[in-house]
């Protein structure tokens, strides 16, 4: 079946009745936070007031933090991700989120998994379509809903396209995917499945596509559309603060937090979750965020380096297709500067020996996803003992399943003689007798 041979999803009315709980309150520029918006409609092509020629700076959601609840947090260290007043996933949260105009999917309350030796995973595979996107995903398809959108298009060849085609499938819109021709084949089949428009494009031609399609059908982007630097949704990086949120409830805060990065988003996310806890007297300190950058590219280690709020970078050869990014975001600059942490550069060999060790804990992580945990110990191998200097556990943030790889499906098992010496004979091969 083709995209075009999917059938649209029924039509329904979002739900309306978060609209009370959320206590956001307007947009703001993370250019010049004196530069104020109203909250509607999302400003999705970036600040533009402090925005240059060379320079597109994100907008961020401001909230009326005096009117928020603490108690839904409970005392850190002692809440399973799950549990909680207000319902699992997004709406757990709502009211530190933009308003959650679009059904959710149960997103979030993923496990944190204890490897030992003060190290955790936070495991976002166990998201409804086994990614992180999906906490973005659940706020940018609300705006989409919020502004009366007939459908939503994305530019994505993985994860992004994937989540935010379920969640507009469940809120009753079209989605338009703008991909790459080599798309993997796990991501082009949930994408079918949720009817969505898949128009597999050369990677350079994808925003500009999208631009057009915002410009002449009224979609809603919820994926980038600016250059030189990435902005993003201001709604989409707000649904990755409940990760932070998580983590407090489990474990207390962190000594650090290693965060796979390809935008940014996520990470300014986490971070900015860990300062609301701060903030609203929940915890008292943020961890230092570490970004972990294929160093095939590493638009940001690029940035903090040269001391630029974005940088743009030659990307060389990398299996890491999920965060192999060309440009930066100040987000990124900016959760990594203020919490004190650092750009970590990983190869694809230790982003391969990082999936490995995830999987004999039981944990199938797709390339990509495991740049947390090889950040973390490209660090151990630089200076013996990556923990050394942190006083307290750590986290690493595992961002999707294998399945989501380019490779999977490439591999077949070799056929077995029926019989116990063919059996024994595999076994001895293996070290197994």
């Amino acid at each position: 079946m083709t995209s075009t041979d999917a059938k649209p999803p029924t039509p329904r009315t979002p739900p309306t009745n978060s609209t009370t709980t959320s206590l956001a309150t307007h947009q703001r520029s993370l250019g010049d936070p004196e530069s104020r918006f109203p909250l509607w409609p999302p400003l999705t092509a970036g600040c533009p007031v402090t925005s240059t020629a060379t320079m597109a700076y994100p907008l961020d959601v401001d909230y009326a933090y005096e009117k928020a609840d603490t108690d839904v947090f409970g005392r850190p260290g002692t809440v399973g991700a799950g549990r909680g007043s207000g319902g699992r996933g997004h709406d757990r949260w709502q009211q530190l989120l933009p308003p959650l105009l679009a059904p959710g999917l149960g997103e979030g309350g993923t496990p944190l998994i204890d490897l030992g030796d003060g190290i955790h995973i936070k495991d976002e595979s166990r998201n409804p379509t086994w990614s992180h996107k999906d906490r973005l995903n659940r706020c940018t398809v609300s705006a989409a809903a919020g502004v009366g959108a007939p459908g939503i298009v994305v530019a994505s060849s993985g994860n992004h396209g994937a989540s935010a085609a379920a969640y507009a499938a469940r809120a009753g819109l079209r989605c338009v995917v703008l991909t790459s021709p080599d798309l993997p084949p796990a991501v082009d089949s949930f994408l079918h499945a949720y009817g969505a428009v898949v128009l597999p494009v050369p990677t350079h031609t994808r925003w500009p596509l999208l631009r057009e399609l915002v410009d002449r059908l009224g979609l809603h982007p919820v994926s980038n559309q600016t250059e030189p630097a990435h902005t993003g949704h201001p709604f989409g990086p707000e649904g990755y603060k409940t990760i932070a949120y998580e983590i407090v409830g489990e474990l207390g805060v962190p000594a650090a937090v290693f965060v796979p990065t390809g935008y940014g988003e996520m990470l300014f996310g986490v971070w900015k979750g860990f300062t609301e806890l701060r903030r609203l007297g929940v915890t008292d300190r943020v961890p230092s965020l570490y970004a972990c950058e294929p160093a095939a590219g590493g638009p940001l280690t690029a940035a903090l380096r040269a001391g630029t709020p974005a940088a743009q970078v030659e990307v060389g050869p990398t299996d890491a297709y999920g965060i192999d990014c060309p440009v930066g975001s100040y987000r990124g600059v900016l959760a990594v500067r203020e919490s004190g942490g650092r750009g970590v550069l990983v190869s694809d060999r230790q982003m391969y020996a990082a999936q490995g060790e995830l999987a004999r804990q039981g944990l199938w992580t797709e390339l990509s996803g495991a740049a947390g945990l090889a950040g973390l110990r490209s660090m151990r191998d630089a200076s013996g003992d990556a923990l050394a200097d942190l006083e307290g556990p750590v986290v690493c943030v595992a961002t999707s399943s294998g399945f989501k790889d380019r490779s999977v499906g490439t591999r077949t098992s070799e056929p077995v003689e029926p019989s116990w010496e063919g059996v024994r004979s595999r076994l001895r091969a293996v070290g197994l007798w």
